[in-house]
């Protein structure tokens, strides 16, 4: 059994998930502090990947990263470099499709964190550095953590964006879900059964990760 298509899902789940878990945070705690109007407009833009189909934004994907587009095309000409079909190609999608249960999730911790205790911070002359490293995101972690967590499930699964820009090579750009559809289409089936088996088994995984993580922050709030 060729262990390529799991490697990569891992690969590029982690490097996506690293991604985001930074960007997450600080769109959430920014957008979080905004005027109620402006808190809406960009909400509605940078949850937007999580309603439409994935295949969508691999289409618009395509037309922003692709070699006869603006961008592909100048990182070709200058650096010899193709932005798709290669396994980092699915980086770019993995992360679009990923971003809006990092933020999402984040913004909800931010919001139900106590402001009273980073205002007492700076009444004893706590810069917002450390106010938000040290307090805001201890008090915030349980969330957030499950916010990665479950971000990091959803890229090791994405399929329609990801096949749409990297594409299916064995060896190459194959992944767990695009190695599932491919084994099927050849009629496979003993193949595509044991990737799913797989996929099922870190899903399971995850699933009852997050639910410690829900469970501790209960016992937390209660306590």
């Amino acid at each position: 059994m060729d262990w390529f298509p799991l490697w990569n899902s891992l690969r590029i789940a982690l490097i996506s998930t690293i991604l985001i878990f930074f960007a997450g945070i600080f769109a959430a705690y920014y957008i979080a502090k905004a005027p109620r109007a402006v808190k809406g407009i960009l909400d509605a833009i940078l949850t937007l990947p999580l309603v439409l189909p994935p295949t969508v934004v691999g289409y618009l994907l395509l037309r922003i990263l692709g070699p006869r587009r603006v961008v592909g095309r100048w990182f070709l000409k200058m650096f010899a470099l193709r932005l798709t079909m290669t396994w980092w190609s699915a980086i770019f999608s993995t992360a679009v499709v990923i971003f809006p249960l990092m933020y999402r999730t984040a913004r909800g911790a931010f919001e139900a964190f106590d402001r009273t205790l980073s205002d007492a911070g700076k009444t004893l002359g706590l810069s917002n550095v450390y106010i938000f490293w040290r307090i805001r995101m201890p008090c915030c972690r349980q969330g957030i953590l499950a916010g990665t967590v479950l971000a990091f499930a959803r890229a090791l699964g994405e399929y329609g964006a990801t096949s749409m820009i990297a594409g299916y090579t064995p060896g190459k750009t194959a992944t767990i879900s695009t190695t599932v559809y491919q084994l099927w289409r050849t009629n496979d089936d003993a193949g595509a059964f044991r990737w799913v088996m797989v996929n099922l088994a870190i899903s399971a995984v995850v699933l009852l990760v997050v639910n410690m993580l829900e469970g501790r922050q209960k016992r937390r709030g209660k306590g």
